[in-house]
């Protein structure tokens, strides 16, 4: 058998890319104004280079009024004064591409901001050129009541309409009223967004993730959505507008104009959608879309229907179920998945799927880092993840969550409760106990750099509050310790990169009726790795039979430093062990 067999689709730079995910408002602040920096970044560059990372990946860092931190753009061409000039961007892609690494951006074009150019024209009057830019509709009257064009729910509650007086029409805004829904269906539209992209990407920019590109398709019509939720009239109504009629039209021509043209990184943000044949669509090669897409279904395990900032149980069983599904998924046919855990659109991975208690915290860390590192995928590391960063505490009130999820959430079971309740002061302590689980705002605190004031992140004041324990776990203590979460990260990193079969791999998953136990077997020519990991703080005892044979494996990545004889014929793994073995056969 050939020693480096080739997997069923060809290998690429960008499928065995480690990428990076930074949240500049607080990744370093280099001007002590309280504001992470594209010169911040770029002071950290080294840092990134040392960890092994290959590609930069920057949240939106575009003008805008931050009605939703970023992701509402008011002028695709220019950098929020707040991070830097066009010139720092140019920097900071200079620095990037001497060090070997790349520079990706976020690509936010199903809507844009209220501020932006081409919607103050469209709204300015209704033979306006613009004015189909957007959508617009006129309002229904229900017994002499003015009510929006339908019942669509936005994302961040309430209706999915605006009222604008001076037209006297509404515009959709899938997310809030500030963020208008681009009119994709208009030509004229689709080119405005090739021309954006074509202006990065002359500009040297090596890729997009692109912001909820599911959606930039309506179902015609815009009919009303099915009633589920009784109490509200307004309803969820992904069904018209996820995975939409005419999206893969649209994408395909993205592709023949733009990106065919060059080599770049490409991955779509595809919420509201867990069937695999829907996402295989925006990925599989013959289609020529996208290189992969974020699927949730992992990361919304542990959420209820109703909100992802509501805490639900979740099982190991669910958890291995949902990974080996996609680990396998059409693997012959090329599609390509993405290994992530953590982004800033959720809690620290630690918090949620590990055990982030002063005894546990460091190795239950380093053992999500191997199930990270030992997943078929592009790698996406989100800012402190390699840290083993975790939510900040309960003690913290409401005040401290800055997240317009956060806010509007709070405020909506509020008004709910007093409703019910027949009075104003109600007991939200229970939303508070979730928000410390789940909240996206976790993932939104300042980077811990070292023990100093904020954490070193700023010589000012932080924007947000620092999470309390900076001052012992921080950067500057673990690049001094070679025992750290980092310290683990960056070999598990350098493991990733020298063994093929982690990256292309076939996935088998063993042991699958363990309640405690994750293991699989991942092959790739004449080499096989061999993932075990104890989800718990109980030992865990196997039968190593069941794994294959472990004879003549060596052990590459351990979360417990050197091996240890297992006596018996039995493997015995401790809390949150995670090893991983490879033998040539």
């Amino acid at each position: 058998m050939l020693a480096h067999p080739d997997p069923p689709s060809p290998r690429a730079w960008w499928k065995s890319a480690i990428v990076y995910q930074i949240y500049p408002t607080s990744f370093f602040d280099s001007n002590g104004d309280g504001i992470g920096d594209l010169n911040g970044i770029h002071a950290k560059l080294d840092y990134l280079k040392d960890l092994g990372v290959d590609v930069v990946w920057l949240s939106p860092i575009y003008c805008s009024p931050l009605a939703d931190m970023g992701y509402d753009i008011s002028d695709y061409r220019n950098i929020d004064p707040r991070y830097g000039t066009l010139e720092d961007w140019d920097n900071l892609l200079q620095g990037a591409h001497q060090r070997g690494m790349k520079l990706m951006m976020d690509l936010v074009v199903n809507h844009t901001s209220d501020e932006h150019e081409w919607f103050l024209q469209s709204k300015s009057g209704k033979d306006n050129p613009k004015r189909d830019w957007y959508i617009w509709r006129p309002g229904k009257q229900v017994d002499g009541k003015r009510l929006p064009p339908n019942n669509w729910k936005s994302v961040f509650q309430g209706s999915a309409w605006d009222y604008d007086e001076n037209t006297k029409e509404y515009y959709l805004h899938l997310y809030v009223s500030k963020q208008p829904d681009l009119n994709w269906d208009n030509p004229d539209v689709r080119d405005a967004v090739w021309d954006v992209m074509r202006f990065w990407i002359n500009r040297g920019c090596d890729g997009f993730r692109m912001d909820v590109i599911n959606i930039i398709s309506k179902v015609e019509g815009l009919p009303d959505a099915p009633v589920v939720d009784a109490s509200q009239y307004y309803q969820s109504a992904s069904m018209h507008f996820a995975n939409g009629p005419r999206v893969h039209e649209y994408i395909k021509q993205m592709h023949a104009e733009v990106l065919s043209k060059h080599d770049l990184i490409t991955v779509g943000e595809t919420p509201f959608t867990h069937d695999a044949s829907q996402l295989a669509a925006y990925v599989l090669p013959q289609n020529k879309e996208l290189n992969m897409v974020f699927n949730f279904e992992l990361m919304d395990l542990d959420s209820p229907d109703y909100s992802p900032l509501v805490r639900k149980a979740w099982t190991l069983a669910e958890f291995k179920d949902v990974i080996r599904r996609w680990q396998q998924f059409k693997r012959d046919e090329g599609y390509w998945n993405t290994v992530f855990i953590e982004n800033h659109d959720h809690a620290r991975s630690v918090s949620r799927f590990g055990n982030d208690s002063n005894e546990w915290r460091a190795i239950s860390a380093k053992m999500l880092c191997i199930l990270e590192v030992t997943l078929t995928g592009t790698l996406y590391i989100y800012q402190g993840q390699e840290l083993g960063l975790k939510n900040f505490p309960r003690s913290w009130g409401l005040e401290e969550y800055k997240d317009v999820a956060s806010q509007n959430y709070y405020n909506l079971v509020k008004v709910q409760r007093q409703k019910a309740e027949g009075k104003e002061d109600v007991d939200m302590s229970d939303l508070l106990d979730h928000f410390q689980q789940k909240a996206r705002d976790h993932a939104r605190t300042p980077m811990q750099w070292d023990s100093s004031p904020n954490g070193g992140f700023t010589t000012g004041e932080p924007w947000m509050r620092v999470n309390d324990d900076y001052a012992n776990w921080n950067a500057a203590a673990q690049l001094q310790d070679p025992d750290s979460v980092y310290a683990f990260w960056k070999h598990a990193i350098e493991v990733r990169k020298q063994h093929d079969v982690l990256v292309y791999g076939s996935f088998e998953l063993k042991l699958p009726e363990h309640q405690q136990v994750f293991a699989y077997t991942r092959v790739l020519g004449d080499s096989e790795a061999i993932v075990v990991m104890n989800f718990g703080v109980n030992e865990a005892e196997i039968d190593p039979a069941r794994l294959g044979d472990l004879d003549g494996c060596l052990l590459i990545l351990g979360n417990y430093g050197a091996s240890r004889d297992d006596g018996g014929g039995r493997l015995n793994l401790r809390g949150y062990e995670g090893r991983v073995y490879l033998k040539q056969n």
